[in-house]
């Protein structure tokens, strides 16, 4: 699932993942940023909970935005396939300065949005210039290939992550989330061990990874972003693992970035 063309004359939209447990308290700086990129006080934010089942998740997000002076912000209950339909949807999803996708669970969200008028239009959304946010489960789909599962540890191993298509608003990266918090480096290795073209994006709680159209990105947040680039892996045993066995990766260059730092996709080089 790749992302839209950008018709000519207009511009991509920022896409933001969230590694989950944003501050909603007494330093919001990420939703705040996201606020302002969505036009601030003219700001009109359409709220996707679909990855989560807590009835309260969509309302707590539209009162964020709304206290932190969004002049409005909706959320839409989207529970089964048939839901992204609903020409009203798509209407409001049109008239929104900005898109939400909180946390949850990933395939819940992939398997009810993806190849639906609803997952197609957040691509067009976002080619058209709208800027779309996911936080933990809404920062993994945004990947082509959306890192699903797996086991936890520093460790990349034949078995240790479980892929699937995301809704693909960024093809150049695999993006996983609570990086540090819950151990994910093994994971994130394992999944460029299937095609190391891919950048990996390991992002901490509380902490954003903001990419502009042109897939120059910034750390916003309390944590650091992990940045894997095995585009010049020189070994890999992938292919000739066992069941359950450890990977041997070589030539991998790491990253750690926090607030501040940047870095281009496109060039692969890091800056502060």
């Amino acid at each position: 699932m790749c992302p839209s063309p950008v018709l000519p004359g207009k511009s991509r939209g920022y896409i933001m993942p969230i590694g989950g447990a944003e501050d909603k308290g007494n330093n919001p700086t990420i939703l705040s940023r996201f606020l302002e990129l969505c036009g601030g006080e003219k700001a009109r934010i359409m709220i996707i909970p679909t990855a989560s089942r807590l009835p309260e998740t969509g309302p707590m997000y539209a009162d964020l935005f709304l206290d932190l002076g969004a002049e409005r912000a909706l959320f839409t209950e989207i529970n089964e396939r048939s839901d992204c339909d609903d020409e009203l949807l798509l209407e409001e999803m049109d008239d929104a300065t900005g898109i939400f996708v909180t946390g949850g669970n990933q395939l819940r969200l992939s398997g009810i949005l993806g190849g639906t008028p609803v997952g197609q239009k957040l691509r067009r959304c976002n080619a058209e210039g709208i800027p779309i946010a996911g936080t933990s489960a809404g920062a993994a789909m945004m990947s082509q290939h959306m890192i699903a599962g797996g086991a936890s540890g520093s460790s990349p191993r034949e078995d240790g992550v479980n892929l699937a298509p995301g809704i693909g608003l960024t093809n150049i990266a695999v993006i996983d989330q609570h990086f540090s918090q819950r151990d994910r480096l093994g994971r994130l290795l394992t999944a460029l061990s299937y095609n190391p073209f891919l950048i990996g994006v390991g992002i901490d709680e509380d902490t954003a990874f903001l990419m502009d159209g042109d897939d120059c990105c910034e750390v916003l947040g309390s944590g650091v972003v992990t940045i894997i680039d095995a585009s010049e892996l020189s070994h890999s045993s992938r292919a000739n693992a066992g069941s359950g066995e450890a990977l041997s990766l070589i030539d991998i260059r790491m990253h750690v970035l926090a607030a501040g730092c940047k870095y281009d996709m496109k060039t692969r080089q890091a800056t502060i």
